[in-house]
């Protein structure tokens, strides 16, 4: 049997104890003088939820789930597990204490046991016989049961990745932590592995946490995000909200790419060299960022609102990216459209502008 034909019918199904509510509040933590991985971080995982810490590398995100886990100990601040301080000023309590399991970004299984035994590692408190059933009931969960007596070296990548779950779930935790779970996967086992672990995070019921650098990867799985910068929390909400109604140019950029056109506001519109942008929000004289995503334009090659020409133009299967030379813009702009929407022949084209595709933001607060 293969991961990527594995069924869910082929898994059994087994609820975690309790779900429960995991709060951060007011967390710093560092490494030293003048090395801050986390400044006044607050936030809640709600009971059954799955939250995505997401954010780009050094961000603090790893960090924070290490902080959750009892690896790492924060500098100021506290952690809460349904209301009850578990690492703080006057608590701190040891991994195993705190109900919490972990799954590492490299799986860590050991090599020397078996598929059984590496995920009964954890049941200590268990006899061997509840051990061992817990342990299968876990491989059950996750589809593996038939490979039991296995060893890691054995299974492919995505396996590996699924005993790593099985072995978190088995103690059945009230909260799980990931961090980055499907880095180490290849593009088309990722996106199969994920959405099967996201439906057994589902049935087990427990809070999770997810660590990743993926955009589209936490809109995949999470409930809500949360967006970190340089130990900071940027913004956090459901997917709609980030990439809808972002926080600033930095929160944008990252769930999009994005054409950036510099302006001011004047008559609460900006000139920029794709139109006229209205800035009802924003002062007049005030430095403006229009942002526009790829996806901003429609084409065509008889009428339209701006004059452009194809400087390059890439084949990306459904759609195609072009780069084009807009009168007043310094650099190319791009836009990613349907493929087929121009004849092969287009090089003269003209451009429309999608209103909702457009996003402003007063420059000097473009920083948070």
């Amino acid at each position: 049997m293969k991961l990527e034909n594995t069924q869910t019918a082929s898994r059994v199904t087994a609820g975690v104890t309790f779900a429960a509510r995991l709060a951060f509040e007011n967390i710093c933590h560092s490494f030293g003088p003048g090395a801050e991985t986390l400044r006044d971080v607050s936030l809640i995982a709600e009971p059954g939820e799955v939250l995505c810490l997401l954010g780009p590398s050094g961000s603090g995100k790893t960090t924070l789930l290490r902080i959750a886990a009892g690896i790492e100990v924060q500098s100021t601040g506290r952690v809460l597990l349904n209301d009850r301080e578990i690492a703080g000023p006057s608590v701190f309590l040891p991994p195993e204490k705190r109900s919490i399991g972990l799954v590492f970004q490299d799986f860590a299984l050991f090599p020397h046991l078996s598929i059984l035994d590496n995920v009964r590692f954890g049941l200590t408190a268990l006899s061997a016989e509840e051990g061992r059933r817990e342990a299968m009931i876990a491989l059950s969960r996750v589809g593996l049961a038939d490979y039991a007596a296995s060893y890691p070296h054995a299974l492919s990548g995505g396996q590996q990745q699924r005993v790593a779950l099985a072995r978190a779930l088995a103690p059945r935790p009230a909260v799980l932590l990931m961090d980055e779970p499907f880095s180490g996967l290849d593009s088309r086992l990722k996106d199969a592995v994920r959405a099967e672990t996201l439906a057994i995070l589902r049935e087990s019921r427990a809070t999770a946490i997810v660590v990743t650098h993926d955009a589209e990867e936490a809109m995949r799985m999470a409930d809500r995000i949360a967006l970190l910068k340089d130990g900071r929390l940027v913004q956090s909400g459901r997917a709609e909200d980030l990439y809808l109604k972002p926080a600033s140019l930095f929160v944008a950029g990252f769930f999009s790419e994005l054409n950036v056109f510099r302006g001011r506001v004047n008559g609460h519109c900006v000139d920029t060299p794709i139109g006229r942008v209205p800035a009802p929000d924003l002062a007049d004289g005030a430095d403006a960022t229009v942002a526009v995503r790829l996806t901003g334009f429609d084409v065509s090659e008889t009428a339209g609102e701006i004059e452009a020409r194809i400087l390059s133009r890439r084949f990306l299967g459904v759609v195609e990216l072009l780069e084009l030379a807009v009168s007043g813009a310094e650099a190319p702009v791009r836009a990613r459209i349907r493929c087929g929407a121009l004849s092969a022949k287009a090089r003269d084209i003209w451009l429309s502008l999608r209103k909702s595709d457009v996003l402003l933001f007063e420059t000097q607060r473009e920083s948070a």
